[in-house]
Parts: C-alpha cells; structure tokens; sequence
C-alpha cells in the first residue's frame, strides 16, 4: 500500500487539486451565474446540432454524388482504353515512339543476333 505522502507529491496529483480549487471558484453565484452557464450550454448544444445536421447533409450530397463521379470515371476509363487499343493497334507513330522510350524495368527486348555464318 503506498504511503499517502508519496500520492500528494505526485505532480498529477498536485494538478487534480489545483483543478478541483479552480472549478470549486468558478461554480456560477447566484442567479446571473446560473443563467449564463445555461445560456453556455445552450450555444453548446445548438453547435453541436448545426455540426451534425451539416456534416449528414454533406454525406448525403456526397452519396448522391457517387453516380455521376462513377460516370465520369468510367467515359475516362473506355477512352483510355480506345487510346491504348489504337497505339497497339500497330500505327506507324506508335512504332517510331517506340524506340525513343526509355527502358522501364523490368521491359527488354531480345536482338536478333548477327547471321554471317
């Protein structure tokens, strides 16, 4: 069991007292006290509501959204694709474009080797 000295030399202690003195002077006095902590409580609390009738009429127009920003998506993907069916497509800008390309890894190309013989 520890000593109860060592307790109230323990800095988080010593902050919980201090703490429980502040709140005990701050404690609202008579009636004007009582009204603006209310009236705290009450700002509060309409915050609070504001914040999440905004943050569900965000997720609602977010979802709503998701069709549109699917369609896009995909007309983007389809000319992608026509973009990358006509280059393989073997058109002679592709072939020369070919060559000027660095080399990625992993990518080689085999030579023909020399047939003198």
């Amino acid at each position: 069991m520890p000593h109860p000295n060592h307790d109230q030399r323990n800095a988080a202690w010593q902050a919980a007292h201090q703490w429980r003195a502040r709140a005990a002077q701050t404690r609202p006095d008579g009636l004007m006290g009582t009204i603006k902590l209310f009236f705290t409580w009450l700002a509060f609390g309409v915050l609070m509501i504001v914040g999440v009738i905004l943050g569900l009429l965000f997720l609602l127009v977010g979802w709503a959204m998701m069709p549109f920003v699917r369609h896009k998506m995909k007309k983007r993907m389809e000319a992608m694709r026509a973009n990358q069916a006509q280059d393989i497509g073997g058109s002679h800008a592709y072939q020369q474009s070919r060559h000027r390309q660095d080399v990625l890894e992993g990518h080689y190309e085999v030579k023909e080797k020399d047939r003198r013989a």
